[in-house]
Parts: structure tokens; C-alpha cells; sequence
């Protein structure tokens, strides 16, 4: 066996000159430790991308072996929090000495939470795709946040074309009869005859990303969702006995959104929130009228923040 290894990245020039953005790795599967506010520690199955830049020109390669045991020893030997993600991009850099001045990790990973129904009580389970972001350069690091919720989004077009149906049908029935029957009249209403047409709905994902300020020492992750799903007031739901779904229906008749309404509600509720330096918002309306989709995307709209595409 030989005493020494050969290693190409530090003994091989590259064969073009140049530098690289970013070098790293991607879908990495990990297991990891979550830190989120408010809740304790929890198991998740994140996958990982993992980069640093490559300032040298004439650098065959980086060193990737370390970055991914960075990121192992993290896995096995803690847990994600703001800090550690700071000192995760920190070690990314001092491994890479005289390569990199800037490093990037993401996160993304389902986050379990426990829902209660609207009514009954009945609890279960609904995920949250998250994604967590550090980016660290010019000796500052960037901490963001997305998570996507899925919602019901009624048409107010087509409720109003729906309430056209059914007012025509009332006077079709009773148009020409004096005093009305007030029993005969809910009877009536009770029936398919009587609601003729409903508008149509479908389920919806708001994808929200964030930027959190450096006074944020914990990843708001129920915070964000809960702020979303108040906002739009008809989240999908988990465990449903039929009041829920009664009440369900009454949400979506009392919160008819075009994608429109979705994304500025959204926009004015993050807007509430000083832990946001900066937002991104996309709404996605999955069409049951449509085979194509309703879309809305908007931004905080500050100066050098996110842009829309």
C-alpha cells in the first residue's frame, strides 16, 4: 500500500483558469436536529446543498469531503439554530482558507405540526415543506426562511355567477305567488333545485420566504405558518368530521379570493411583522376551471431586496 495519496486538488493546476461562483454539493440527505421557536427539538429528514466560491484561478478544486463532514458532525453532533448556521458557513470558510470568502448551505426538509379541526377538535397531522437559507459574504451572514401552506381559494366571479343561478331559479319558483311560505321557502332551499349552481374553489399553496433580522435568535416556523393560514382563513384541513366541513365551506364562501386578494393579504400581514427584513411572496392558485394556474408574486419592495422573478 502507498505511504503517501495522491491528491489533485492541491497537487493539479486546472486546466482553464477561472473562477467559479459557487462549488459544493447538492441533495445531500441528512437527518438533523431542528431547533424551531416555541417547540422543542425535532428529527427531520432534510436534503442539503452546500457551496463556497472559488476565488483562486488556478485551483484545480475545492476540498468538497470537508464540507460534507461539516455537515455530518453538525447532524450527529447537534442541531439546527440560527447560531449553528452561522458557525456551520463560518467553518465552511476557515476550511477553505485562501479559496473562498463565501459560503451558501440550504435546508429543505418537511416540518410536521399538529392541527386542530375547526370545530369538533379532532387534531392531526399536516407538513409543511420548509427551507432554511445562510449565505455568508463580505463578513455579514443572511439568514432565510420559506415555507409553503396549502389553502381553498373560492372564486368571487364565480359565487356572484352562482348567486345570479340560484336568485333566477327563486323567482322561476315563487315569482309569481304573493306572500311566501316561509317553511316551504327553506324546504326549498334545502334542495339542489334550490341551490342550483356553486362556485368553484380549489386548493391553493401560498409560498412564502423571508428574511429574518438578527434580533430573530429562532426559526419562526409556526409563527410564519400561523400567520398565513390567519391571513387567508380557509387552510386545508387535517381531521374532518362534518361540522368541520361545514364550517370549511362557510370559510370559503366568507373568503373569496381571486390569487389577487391571496397575495395582497398576505403582503399586509408580513408587513406587520419587524422580523422580516424583506419578503417574497408567490400565490398559486391551482385552477378546477382552468388547466392552467392563477398566479400572483410580490415583494416587500425595498431597495436591493427581492426581486419578483
Amino acid at each position: 500500500m502507498p505511504t503517501s495519496m495522491p491528491d489533485i486538488a492541491n497537487q493539479s493546476a486546472a486546466q482553464h483558469e477561472g473562477e467559479l461562483d459557487w462549488v459544493g454539493m447538492s441533495e445531500i440527505e441528512v437527518p438533523i436536529m431542528i431547533a424551531a421557536k416555541d417547540e422543542n427539538e425535532r428529527a427531520v429528514s432534510a436534503r442539503v446543498e452546500a457551496f463556497v466560491n472559488l476565488t483562486q484561478a488556478k485551483a484545480k478544486g475545492i476540498h468538497m469531503s470537508r464540507l460534507y463532514l461539516l455537515l455530518d458532525q453538525l447532524s450527529t453532533e447537534g442541531s439546527l439554530t440560527k447560531e449553528s448556521l452561522a458557525q456551520l458557513l463560518n467553518d465552511f470558510i476557515e476550511s477553505h482558507e485562501e479559496l473562498s470568502d463565501k459560503a451558501f448551505v440550504k435546508f429543505t426538509f418537511d416540518y410536521h405540526m399538529r392541527r386542530r379541526s375547526l370545530i369538533s377538535g379532532k387534531q392531526g397531522w399536516k407538513a409543511y415543506p420548509i427551507t432554511i437559507i445562510g449565505y455568508f459574504a463580505d463578513g455579514k451572514i443572511t439568514t432565510e426562511m420559506q415555507v409553503d401552506v396549502p389553502y381553498s381559494s373560492t372564486c368571487p366571479c364565480s359565487a356572484a355567477l352562482a348567486r345570479q343561478l340560484i336568485q333566477q331559479a327563486f323567482a322561476n319558483k315563487f315569482g309569481d305567488e304573493g306572500a311566501l311560505d316561509a317553511k316551504q321557502v327553506k324546504q326549498w332551499l334545502g334542495t339542489t333545485e334550490g341551490i342550483v349552481a356553486t362556485p368553484h374553489s380549489q386548493r391553493s399553496v401560498a409560498e412564502v420566504k423571508v428574511k429574518l433580522a438578527d434580533e430573530v435568535t429562532e426559526f419562526p416556523i409556526i409563527d410564519l405558518v400561523d400567520a398565513v393560514e390567519q391571513a387567508l382563513q380557509t387552510p386545508v384541513q387535517a381531521a374532518v368530521k362534518r361540522e368541520d366541513e361545514q364550517e370549511f365551506a362557510r370559510l370559503n364562501g366568507q373568503n373569496l379570493m381571486f390569487c389577487e386578494d391571496a397575495g395582497r393579504r398576505l403582503k399586509h400581514t408580513l408587513n406587520q411583522v419587524a422580523g422580516y427584513l424583506d419578503f417574497w411572496i408567490r400565490v398559486n392558485h391551482y385552477e378546477s376551471l382552468h388547466a392552467h394556474d392563477a398566479v400572483s408574486v410580490s415583494t416587500k419592495g425595498i431597495a436591493g431586496g427581492y426581486r419578483a422573478y
